[in-house]
């Protein structure tokens, strides 16, 4: 009886078995097609990235020259226009230095009046020293005191 449950059950396991390893054929086969369309699909994507990133990579490295371009080119527009508030500060300076002191302090004066303290500052600034003593005595007090504050603190800081 033995013999008899043995021998069906090998019977019965011989049959199963080719159709597992049928089933375990196709579905490896499957499953190898999948990787291989998987590894194209990710071939196809990463070859594309990196495209991308060389396009970008380009393009920063492009905007980063432009960049440059324009800080050099901002430098020297403001080296030109200090050169020319240089030169209209100087033309001022020798009008004012050639002006008599009485004349120059009624018109330093009447710049501070309407706010223009700094203007004149940068004026004064210029100007040849014994001028600057004598055309303090003719501003107003008020006037020679803020001037006089302000040449004390540019000494202060140029120090």
């Amino acid at each position: 009886m033995y013999k008899i449950i043995i021998l069906l059950m090998s019977f019965l396991y011989l049959q199963a078995a080719p159709q597992d390893e049928m089933s375990y054929i196709k579905e490896k086969n499957e499953v190898i097609a999948l990787k291989e369309e998987l590894t194209v699909f990710y071939n196809k994507k990463e070859s594309e990235y990196q495209k991308n990133k060389q396009e970008l990579e380009q393009l920063l490295k492009k905007v980063e020259k432009e960049k440059k371009e324009i800080a050099t080119l901002y430098k020297q527009n403001e080296l030109i226009l200090k050169d020319i508030q240089g030169e209209v500060e100087s033309k001022t300076a020798k009008i004012y230095d050639t002006m008599k002191p009485k004349i120059a302090a009624t018109i330093f004066n009447q710049m501070m009046d309407e706010g223009k303290i700094e203007d004149v500052f940068d004026i004064i600034l210029k100007l040849k020293e014994r001028n600057v003593t004598v055309l303090m005595k003719f501003l107003d007090v008020e006037h020679a005191a803020l001037i006089t504050e302000k040449l004390k603190n540019y000494k202060n800081i140029n120090n």
